[in-house]
């Protein structure tokens, strides 16, 4: 069934009560359930179980991807499931759209945990208390929902903004429901079995569930059923092994020029495509494959122990990053950054037009669904309060600069929502670096400073612009906004009771390396942290000294990433987006482990192989199968390797 929506004339032409009493007529199901006490508690288990996932590819990425579109899936077929056995009644679609904000909450809750809150705990050399850790992250993700909802008015209401993401979220939904019930439940199974081919795999590859079981509880000698390394039957055996740059070069093993069975990465690539993925290949092939032993022969960056002529040096890949790859990376991709972010004029002015201009007064029709101003204007000064006094309280950031970051928080949200509205790409990691330079320049000498107060302006505004997009499809499919608002808060603590807990298992179990510094434990040749690295790398420079500290070469690689990221993203733009190179994109390159990136770019290649083999034919199981459950496969790839991989280092710190 087709969505009902307004004509372009009329979005342009009617008054924001027309508008709304159109969409009252028209679109509102207000007798349909929706945020019911079953929709609740099924968001609450999938947005805890799929912000897990997040946390897993955020460590090894620094991102983290939607987990809405997965929730709705599942929760779909669960429920079909159960009616057909006659043990509930199906969902409504309603119910289904309240689910996915609430799980859609939970996954994004995991942001700070692999950027700002973990710089913080690098760069200080501290273990943050996990009620600090837990408390701040709800306090903000609050006043991201407070800041958001008087801003859901105009970007959804009056000026039905497309927000993409959540728009293809509200077809979906339309799409299952109305749709033969074949449609969503072959979505499903693709999902559910390509997640129990992938832990399954990730299950025979995991070297602490094999000890476990083999050795511990058979007690025999412990065989690993698959190699996560793929090219292991290669050097098994062999004597003479390929080297990078001649006979005394480096083992590309020793940088991690090794591809892995990593099938979360596999499918992480599938989602984001083979543009990005290509430019992230060349970028590490330039770094890793090319940079990197040119300037280990030339001592630049030293191994921890042995000789590279004798063949016998071991290197970490933590270690080399921070020593070199680090610094061009940065380079890049913040001048890249702050140039895409300030060469789009019309979205930053945008985002302010019509906010201080006076309107004609209007009833509201839909206060009765819509939350009420009032608690907007309550809330935000005294949750504004709460986080100011949390970041002098817990980091010793100034009254004063804690104070200002709030004001900063609702100028860069406003920006942020408009470009989520036009693209769904929130520009958190620009609006961090802005933050962090801002107040860097104030506190030069004060690090937790400028982490703490980009944590606030980045997770407000992230927050905020992504309970937009939830809002979105509820908006298309006639759902009241003030369950999405109550969902969106069941969905914060959803992800933080099950994240918080987590980042500690995951990371801070090991008691081998608890007299490690906060970034040897933290970093990995398992877990990047590049989000994190990329903080903790800005305030180093902020904060003075690092720059000394590094090789030469180093120093000029970094300039020479700057004016390259400049160049490439002033092309891209004058371009259009038809420029083959994505500036950001390549920087990640740099700072990402060269096995994560093949693994992204073989996803995006395969994927994009499958879409050139079968699009033409539309009734082909393969274009059914390849192109109309690409993002249920992805998905499924990601969740059932992540779940297993998580299990397996879980296994290590309780069982081994």
């Amino acid at each position: 069934m087709a969505i009902k929506h307004l004509t372009e004339e009329q979005i342009r032409t009617w008054s924001a009560e027309e508008k709304d009493r159109w969409w009252l007529a028209n679109v509102f199901r207000g007798n349909m359930p929706q945020l019911t006490l079953r929709s609740a508690f099924t968001g609450f288990l999938l947005g805890g179980f799929l912000s897990a996932t997040n946390l897993y590819i955020g460590a090894k990425t620094g991102w983290t991807l939607g987990v809405g579109l997965t929730a709705v899936i599942l929760a779909f077929a669960a429920f079909k499931a159960l009616s057909a056995i006659g043990a509930a009644k199906d969902f409504t679609i309603l119910e289904n759209n309240a689910m996915q904000s609430i799980a859609t909450s939970a996954g994004y809750m995991t942001g700070p945990l692999i950027s700002g809150i973990a710089a913080y705990m690098m760069v200080v050399n501290v273990v943050m208390p996990w009620h600090q850790m837990m408390l701040f992250n709800v306090v903000l993700s609050i006043l991201g929902v407070l800041v958001a909802f008087p801003l859901k008015r105009r970007f959804i209401n009056e000026e039905q903004q497309p927000f993409p993401e959540g728009r293809a979220c509200g077809v979906l939904l339309d799409t299952l429901y109305t749709s033969e019930a074949a449609v969503g439940l072959f979505k499903a199974k693709v999902l559910v079995i390509s997640a129990l081919v992938a832990g399954f795999i990730k299950f025979l590859s995991g070297e602490n569930f094999q000890t476990f079981i083999q050795a511990k509880i058979f007690g025999r000698p412990k065989v690993v059923w698959v190699a996560e390394h793929l090219d292991h039957w290669y050097y098994n055996g062999r004597t003479e092994i390929f080297r990078l740059w001649g006979e005394k070069g480096l083992d590309p093993r020793q940088v991690g020029l090794s591809p892995t069975l990593e099938l979360a990465m596999f499918g992480a690539g599938g989602l984001t495509g083979l543009r990005a993925c290509t430019n992230m290949f060349l970028g590490m092939l330039l770094c890793w494959g090319v940079l990197v032993p040119i300037v280990t022969m030339n001592g630049d960056i030293a191994p921890r122990s042995g000789s590279v002529e004798m063949g016998t040096a071991v290197w970490s890949q933590r270690d080399t990053l921070a020593k070199w790859p680090l610094w061009p990376g940065i380079g890049l991709i913040v001048c890249a950054s702050l140039v895409s972010f300030f060469a789009k004029p019309k979205v930053i002015i945008s985002a302010f037009t019509g906010l201080f201009t006076k309107k004609k007064a209007q009833q509201d029709v839909l206060k009765d669904i819509e939350l009420p101003l009032w608690v907007s204007l309550v809330g935000i000064p005294i949750t504004g309060a709460l986080g100011v006094w949390m970041a002098h309280e817990w980091f010793g950031v100034d009254w004063v600069l804690g104070a200002l970051a709030i004001p900063l928080t609702i100028v860069l949200t406003l920006i942020a929502v408009n470009a989520t509205a036009l693209t769904s790409i929130t520009p958190t990691g620009s609006m961090s670096k802005i933050t962090q330079l801002t107040f860097g320049a104030m506190a030069p000498g004060h690090a937790p400073t400028n982490l703490m107060t980009a944590c606030i302006t980045t997770e407000v505004a992230s927050n905020a612009s992504n309970l937009l997009m939830d809002i979105k499809p509820g908006y298309m499919l006639g759902a009241k906004p003030r369950h999405q608002v109550i969902g969106h808060i069941i969905g914060i603590f959803a992800g933080a009771i099950a994240s918080t807990p987590l980042f500690y298992f995951l990371f801070l179990s090991d008691k081998s390396k608890a007299d490690l510094p906060m970034a040897e434990r933290l970093v990995s040749d398992t877990f990047s942290f590049a989000g994190a690295v990329q903080w903790k790398g800005i305030s180093d420079l902020i904060s003075g000294g690092t720059m000394s500290s590094l090789p030469q070469s180093a120093q000029i690689a970094m300039v020479t990433g700057a004016v390259l990221g400049i160049l490439f993203e002033i092309v891209r733009i004058v371009t259009k987006n038809k420029s083959p190179a994505l500036p950001l994109a390549f920087g990640l390159g740099f700072v990402l482990p060269p096995d994560s990136v093949m693994a992204m770019f073989a996803g995006a290649a395969f994927f994009a192989f499958m879409h050139r083999l079968f699009r033409k034919d539309e009734r082909s199981f393969g274009h059914r199968l390849w192109i109309g459950t690409h993002e249920p496969i992805c998905a499924g790839l990601i969740a059932g390797s992540a779940l297993v991989g998580i299990g397996d280092v879980l296994t290590k710190a309780f069982l081994l």
